[in-house]
């Protein structure tokens, strides 16, 4: 019998990703007791992560201080701050990266959001991250727009791990499968050995229900009603099968045969929106073989402490999934529409954010310019 319900959903093949990092979970020891007692194997940031933690508290005081000091502009000071935590997580975590043979321990790092339509700017500014925080378990986090698509190859056929975020639909997560399986044979041809390699597909989960569920109160019928809160999981469970489907390809055997890796989907985006829902939903109902869920601590601690887990949630509903979103067709509600409305709001937010971080980072560099 297994003791707690986050043992149970590494049994099952989940791997538990913190959506969080500042640095006062990294001194204070929060970081290390959250490994210890709920078995995170893994940490995500975000712009909104990072600005959130630089706004509270005076951890970062001193690193600002000598960033003021020595004359760094908010840029400059932002990619130091954000890849020294980066760092700092990243030797937290190496041993569980050494025990679980580069599969977890991971740390990830976004590219700036306002790079997200550029495709040559993401790439440099991945290769940039990459270089300086110089740790093997880190991920660079590349959005898949358009644009980051040959990005996301690039990168991957340069040696270095990636994160592919704000996944929305199913044709443009098989895109981002497509771009993993092109960067991984680019890779080859330039000698890299492709096992050091790992990739995960960020699925955004709880922003589908919270738009699909909008418009389903304005249609406002019973059947329409009847549709709540399921387009989300059908959606995150048809990517999983279309996840089977691509690595059972021959082109991804080969490339597997060859040392590669799997691209596991990540459910991101795992705290529920609507307050009716259980706050478990995303992470119960979402538990199958070579995944992560990467949950922010209040979904994380509502897991642990009633969570039910009850083994694979996903395999053989892949039929019913289809069935929910035809039928959310039917009604009217477009999955085509929804999903880019909702890379369009994920970019602009992330950019949002970023341009919170900024104004914080430029306040404390004056307040700090003040005291010198």
């Amino acid at each position: 019998m297994t003791s707690t319900p986050t043992a149970a959903l590494a049994e099952a093949g989940v791997s538990i990703w913190l959506d969080d990092l500042s640095r006062s979970s990294l001194e204070s020891g929060a970081l290390e007791r959250l490994i210890a007692e709920r078995g995170i194997v893994g940490v995500t940031t975000n712009p909104t992560i990072f600005a959130g933690a630089l706004s509270k508290g005076e951890a970062y005081d001193a690193q600002v201080a000598e960033l003021q000091a020595r004359g760094a502009s908010v840029d400059e000071a932002i990619f130091d701050i954000t890849t020294d935590d980066v760092r700092s997580a990243c030797d937290l975590f190496l041993p569980i990266y050494e025990a679980s043979n580069g599969l977890d321990g991971r740390v990830s790092i976004e590219v700036s959001p306002e790079l997200a339509r550029g495709t040559d700017a993401t790439i440099d500014e991945a290769k940039r991250l990459w270089a300086t925080v110089d740790r093997k378990n880190a991920m660079i986090k590349i959005p898949a727009t358009v644009e980051g698509l040959p990005a996301i190859t690039e990168v991957i056929a340069s040696g270095i791990s990636v994160n592919v975020t704000l996944i929305f639909s199913l044709s443009r997560y098989r895109e981002v499968v497509n771009a993993y399986l092109s960067g991984l044979e680019q890779a080859r041809e330039r000698g890299h050995d492709l096992s050091t390699i790992r990739s995960v597909a960020s699925f955004f989960v709880s922003r589908v229900d919270a738009e699909i569920d909008k418009r389903l109160v304005a249609i406002g019928t019973d059947d329409a009603i009847a549709l709540k809160s399921l387009a989300a999981l059908a959606n995150a469970r048809l990517a999983y099968a279309a996840f089977e489907e691509e690595f059972s390809s021959e082109r991804a055997k080969l490339l597997l045969e060859e040392g590669a890796h799997k691209q596991r989907p990540l459910w991101a985006s795992t705290g529920v929106k609507d307050p009716a829902l259980p706050d478990t939903l995303y992470v119960t109902e979402l538990v199958a073989a070579d995944t992560v869920n990467t949950m922010p601590e209040k979904t994380l601690e509502a897991v642990a402490d009633h969570g039910v887990i009850t083994g694979d949630t996903v395999a053989g509903t892949a039929h019913a999934a289809n069935t929910t979103l035809d039928a959310l067709e039917a009604i009217g509600v477009s999955y085509v529409e929804v999903t880019e409305q909702l890379e369009t709001e994920g970019v602009d937010k992330f950019i949002v954010s970023w341009q919170e971080l900024k104004a914080t980072v430029d306040s404390q560099l004056q307040a700090a310019a003040a005291k010198a």
